[in-house]
């Protein structure tokens, strides 16, 4: 009798560990089928909104509803720029040209940020007269001295079509909108059956030590780097060049044990910013060791590929690099479809399939 159910047990037994084999091998399979992208780099390098494309170009895109949700980010990203500016007329001493800007700068000085949900006239016809202001325009010439937003000339350029009562932002709108991620932002979008899991953590000091948790089995790493950082201070911290911490960080990331088998891919970003900026601010006043021509965006953007490159003490190991510019679709939906085939070859050949 105690063989009878014995025998019972172990056939109860038996189908047990079937069924965890199956689900081992299903799990197994299913990890094959996820890859997970871990997306790195220091604050406003360009994360989100690489993020923002991934959705536009493999998911499903912004709605007019969706957008009309980024409307008064928008206009708080309008008065953040132009509040940052005001401050800075004073902490750089610059006069405003015409006299009248002294009172539209308390008037828009005085507004709280976070409670902006609509543009009342007066507040534009301010903010109108401050950016065609000669001192403003000053201002915004060094803004590498103080902390100002990619986005602030072409919202500010714009507040015309931005400030009429219909306005809904278009897509180029939502992907320059500016909001410092906090936390952990995971998109997973389809691709020839496969899901690419992208995972985007905050990029200042404060949000670093909480990545922790993030990096087992990343399948690559995506570090993104802003060109046009070389002659910027953090926000964190107003005397460390943002490109030297960039480079300290990515220096980490790639010597972290737990990155051994994940590969890397670097994105050179703002390559637009860069030309724009490499015609009046000299490279070399902030990294001496270049040796290229002035107003030279070409050289300069080889030569800061070459410092990222120089961070990688494993010569074994490729970096895969692409310049872009994330507020660029068609350039992020070309480089992205190259890094998506490096990504796939290197994972047929990781579970021996090529």
């Amino acid at each position: 009798m105690a063989g009878c159910c014995l025998s019972a047990e172990q056939k109860e037994s038996q189908r047990i560990n079937a069924e965890i084999e199956k689900q081992l091998r299903r799990d197994k399979r299913d990890a094959r089928r996820e890859l997970k992208l871990l997306l790195l780099g220091t604050g406003e390098s360009g994360k989100s909104t690489f993020i923002k494309q991934m959705r536009i170009i493999h998911g499903s895109g912004y709605t007019d509803e969706d957008r009309r949700g980024f409307t008064k980010l928008v206009y708080q990203n309008i008065f953040t720029a132009m509040q940052s500016m005001i401050r800075a007329m004073d902490t750089l001493r610059i006069q405003y040209t015409s006299e009248q800007n002294m009172e539209n700068a308390l008037l828009i000085r005085d507004v709280e940020v976070d409670k902006v949900s609509s543009l009342e006239r007066k507040q534009v016809e301010a903010i109108k007269k401050l950016w065609e202001d000669p001192g403003i325009q000053k201002c915004y010439d060094r803004r590498r001295e103080y902390q100002l937003s990619d986005s602030a000339k072409y919202y500010l350029s714009d507040i015309d079509r931005i400030s009429v009562p219909s306005y809904i932002p278009t897509q180029q709108d939502v992907l320059r909108v500016r909001v410092p991620t906090t936390g952990i932002i995971e998109y997973p979008f389809d691709l020839e059956n496969i899901i690419f899991r992208m995972v985007d953590v905050g990029g200042q000091r404060s949000e670093r030590r909480k990545w922790i948790h993030c990096f087992e089995n990343v399948t690559s790493i995506i570090f993104l780097v802003a060109l046009s950082e070389y002659d910027q201070v953090l926000a964190e911290c107003d005397n460390e060049n943002r490109m030297e911490e960039s480079k300290a960080l990515f220096r980490t990331i790639i010597t972290y044990p737990w990155f051994q088998h994940s590969s890397v891919i670097l994105f050179l970003n703002k390559k637009d910013l860069l030309e724009e900026k490499i015609m009046f601010s000299d490279i070399i006043a902030y990294f001496p060791e270049f040796s290229g021509p002035k107003k030279d965006a070409k050289s300069a953007r080889e030569f800061i590929l070459k410092l990222y490159q120089d961070q990688n003490p494993d010569k074994e190991k490729v970096i895969y690099s692409h310049f872009t510019c994330a507020t660029d679709t068609e350039n992020i939906r070309f480089v992205f479809a190259a890094v998506k085939d490096t990504i796939l070859q290197l994972n047929l050949r990781e579970f021996n399939l090529v």
